[in-house]
């Protein structure tokens, strides 16, 4: 860091996350980088609330705008204020997996930091209702929350008073969060994208009365994953009040009917749709298959569908990008045939658990979807090595690919593929068997569920561990 900081004292982006550096960097960096802009110091260790406390020595870090303390959990409350104090221009913050993160720590980093827009705390259980109040002094644009239990709709109460123009809202996982905030959120303009996945304490109508206010014209994203209290009346208010919705998840909701899909095709500008974990049948893939304009399909652990509803649903599709039916494990080579003759532009497929895809599909897919760059193929247990010649030869846009528990594919095979891609994940172990089938693809019997023991599940275990440490190595 001495070296960098005399020969590049220009720098405006510095990511040092990870890196054990201790005070004597954080003394080195005020004195040096006048004009830096983005500092990361996530899950740096080893320097103390000393050394923020050196950010204001020279002409300190008054030109930081963005900075990253993830995992820096030694921080106490004198070191945020010491941030405070030295880093008054920040506006973007992120503080991931931070559990020693209270609010006195935000309401001593708010003291002098009022300009910042974007905040990102995850991980950070300790937090409550208290810090919202501390950031009603700033101009919050941003904000994401996940896996809170202490935030509850008090927070949202005045949220259109103090954060007007807020366009983002990630609040997963946050089980305190009930109707009454969505309710508090219904009056933002600005609103484009908002995240409740997990709040499971959301119904239909909190979502009306958000949907009935102004902040539904301007939505583009919602993710109402796992809000189990949902049902067709939600997805009937979409419809109506949300012209420009692009992005919409409503995985397991398990309410949604056949006549809510038929809500779903009113939705004009809709281009991508997960309905994961949900009852969806044929008949409602059919009913889907008149939208026309959607790029991305999720239908994973959705056991109702067949290959008919999968063909008929490519047929009108042409324009898809990104197909999820992994988990589908009644769905055979007929899909994969379908994709490759209506589906040419497909650029991300997943097929994990689905046992019944072979080599044969899987080489006409090869020879016409030249544009895929990622592929789940894991628990496919009868596709072989050649599969991976057909891969190459053609799909050489190929970035992501997958194939746990492939047991048909050799490891030597797959360390030729690993040149080829940039990330590969591989092990030819037994599918779990959650998957519900054998490592030959044939169904595991109720028998054998009930008395598989303890010690085969641990075992089951080990060995994805020590695949891990194989892949890594």
């Amino acid at each position: 860091m001495r070296h960098i900081s005399e020969g590049c004292p220009g720098v405006l982006c510095l990511n040092l996350s990870n890196t054990t550096i201790t005070n004597r960097t954080m003394r080195l960096l005020p004195r040096h980088f006048h004009n830096l802009q983005n500092l990361s110091l996530a899950y740096c260790r080893r320097f103390t609330d000393k050394g923020l406390q050196y950010l204001n020595l020279g002409n300190g870090c008054h030109k930081l705008i963005y900075l990253d303390l993830s995992g820096c959990t030694q921080i106490s409350v004198q070191g945020f204020r010491y941030i405070s104090n030295s880093c008054t221009g920040i506006m973007h913050l992120t503080i991931n997996d931070m559990p020693t993160l209270t609010d006195n720590c935000v309401k001593a980093l708010v003291e002098k930091c009022s300009r910042i827009t974007s905040l990102v705390f995850t991980g950070a259980p300790h937090i409550s209702d208290c810090t919202f109040r501390a950031l009603s002094a700033c101009k919050l644009r941003k904000i994401r929350f996940e896996g809170n239990k202490r935030v509850t709709d008090a927070s949202f109460k005045f949220i259109d008073k103090n954060y007007p123009n807020l366009s983002h809202i990630y609040m997963a996982d946050c089980k305190g969060i009930t109707d009454s905030s969505l309710r508090s959120l219904s009056p933002l303009k600005q609103l484009t994208v908002l995240n409740l996945a997990n709040c499971v304490r959301i119904g239909d109508m909190g979502l009306k009365q958000f949907l009935d206010g102004p902040a539904s014209i301007k939505i583009r994203e919602l993710n109402l994953s796992n809000c189990v209290r949902l049902s067709d009346a939600s997805v009937m208010k979409l419809s109506e009040r949300c012209p420009n919705l692009n992005y919409l998840s409503l995985r397991n909701c398990e309410h949604l009917t056949a006549q809510g899909i038929g809500y779903i095709v009113n939705i004009f500008s809709l281009v991508s749709i997960d309905l994961s974990g949900t009852d969806i049948s044929n008949e409602g893939l059919n009913v889907l298959s008149r939208h026309k304009k959607l790029k991305e399909l999720s239908v994973s652990e959705c056991y109702r569908i067949t290959d008919d509803g999968i063909q008929a649903f490519c047929k009108s599709s042409l324009i898809l990008e990104h197909l999820d039916v992994s988990y589908c494990s009644q769905l055979s080579d007929m899909i994969i045939k379908a994709l490759a003759i209506y589906c040419i532009n497909l650029t991300s497929l997943s097929i994990a658990g689905c046992p019944k895809i072979t080599d044969s599909a899987m080489e006409m897919l090869s020879a016409k979807c030249h544009y895929l760059h990622i592929l789940d193929i894991s628990g496919c247990v009868l596709l072989t090595d050649q599969i991976l010649e057909d891969l190459q030869i053609g799909c050489k846009q190929l970035r992501i690919l997958k194939m746990q528990y492939c047991t048909n594919i050799s490891k030597k095979a797959a360390q030729r593929m690993s040149s080829k891609v940039q990330q590969q994940e591989y092990n030819t172990n037994d599918p779990p068997r959650w998957f519900g089938y054998d490592r030959e693809g044939n169904p595991v019997t109720e028998l054998d569920n009930i008395t598989s023991s303890k010690g085969a599940l641990e075992l089951t275990v080990k060995k994805s561990t020590y695949s891990s440490e194989d892949q890594a190595a």
